[in-house]
């Protein structure tokens, strides 16, 4: 078993994270319990060598692949930001293209050029934003192989908007034997030759996503191309295993049996609006703002946002509308940070509605959240963790 992919250094402000890993380490420490000493090509570097050495001590896995000029370092300020890729994208410069083979490749797209792969089975996640490039338009060839694609690399590669559609596409073409594709809350679509199948997402009590689409492909790879195991059943696991993941930074991933022990709860995609309630006086408090709006419309989820759909203005003029807004909304997104009255007040009025409220709060006293805990909001200590757990309280 061997894994083509990228070994980056991952920062992030908030959670705490200063880490080497990116899609290939990540997989193959994902994968390591199940395939002892597994391989990981990649594009190595002098100043990634302890890093190389730590893969090595904690997973077994065992690093090679040409040199490449420099490291390439992601930077995030919250594991659901747009990271900042240092060098630029555009500025990295492409080595040549190595050669891999096996009877079992999980290949990833990379930033600093591109992996040949020849096997027997081959599960390919072209990780990229940018450019995603076929599997075969490398010279890349396996007798089978599973492909995944979030929406957007599926719209790509197969020019179909309808996710179902897409995947159709991607299987009349012989571009794979099987398709899946991630969609966020609502799962992931499964489809073959022989019929397509949906899987749920999982919830989670935390939500850590930096790699979270790494530990999916490397899941998938090891309940279908290892264990045989049906490719729908593969992916439930990997959807299952991703839970975890996400939840506790824990690899390499369970074994099936053990996440068929865990308790996991689907995600069931609601409808509806999510209010934020937030104060907005200072940069600080208006970048909160702006931040979990852009990442709520980034899901198509619908928001009200008083700043935004209300504005500033006198007390008589802005409350009434923005309690118009609340009572048009089926969640509500609070920002306790600082004990804002108005805050507060909307918590309360939500609650006395039956609004569900999932509240944001760091470095705030027992004291300061004990009335909204009690009424049964749900209170969390970081930034995505709310943004999603708001998501899922929509009916």
């Amino acid at each position: 078993m061997t894994v083509a992919g990228g070994l980056y250094v991952e920062r992030c402000i908030e959670p705490r994270w200063d880490d080497a890993y990116g899609s290939g380490g990540r997989a193959a420490a994902a994968l390591s319990g199940a395939v002892p000493g597994i391989k990981l090509h990649t594009y190595r570097n002098t100043s990634l060598e302890d890093a190389e050495a730590s893969l090595k001590s904690a997973y077994g896995i065992l690093v090679d692949g040409p040199m490449a000029d420099r490291e390439i370092a992601f930077d995030y300020f919250h594991s659901l930001a747009t990271p900042k890729i240092t060098p630029r994208p555009d500025a990295i410069p492409r080595h040549p293209t190595f050669e891999v083979s096996g009877d079992v490749v999980l290949r990833f797209g990379m930033l600093e050029g591109d992996a040949k792969v020849s096997a027997k089975v081959a599960v390919y996640d072209p990780q990229s934003a940018f450019d995603p490039r076929p599997f075969a338009e490398n010279g890349s060839r396996a007798d089978k192989l599973a492909v995944i694609l979030n929406r957007q690399e599926a719209r790509q590669f197969s020019g179909k908007d309808d996710p179902y559609e897409g995947a159709v596409a991607l299987l009349d073409r012989n571009e794979a034997d099987v398709v899946v594709l991630k969609m966020g809350g609502h799962g992931a679509l499964v489809a073959t030759r022989d019929g397509q199948w949906q899987v749920p997402a999982y919830r989670s009590e935390t939500v850590f996503k930096i790699g979270s689409g790494d530990v999916f492909s490397a899941a998938f790879t090891q309940f279908w191309a290892l264990e045989k195991r049906s490719p729908a059943e593969a992916a439930d696991l990997a959807s299952r295993a991703t839970s975890h993941y996400v939840n506790t930074h824990g690899l390499p991933i369970p074994s099936a049996e053990a996440l068929m022990m865990m308790v996991a709860e689907p995600v069931i995609p609601g409808s509806g609006k999510i209010y934020i309630a937030a104060p907005f006086f200072n940069l600080a408090e208006r970048w909160v703002v702006e931040e979990v709006r852009d990442q709520l419309l980034a899901m198509n989820v619908p928001v009200f946002s008083p700043l935004h759909d209300v504005g500033e203005g006198p007390g008589e003029v802005v409350a009434p509308l923005d309690l118009q807004g609340l009572d048009e909304c089926q969640a509500v997104l609070a920002i306790l940070n600082g004990a804002d009255a108005g805050t507060i007040f909307e918590i309360g009025y939500a609650v006395a509605r039956d609004i569900p409220v999932v509240g944001l709060a760091q470095n705030m006293r027992p004291e300061d959240v004990k009335m909204p805990a009690g009424s049964g909001c749900r209170i969390v200590g970081d930034l995505v963790s709310a943004i999603y757990h708001a998501v899922w309280a929509l009916r």
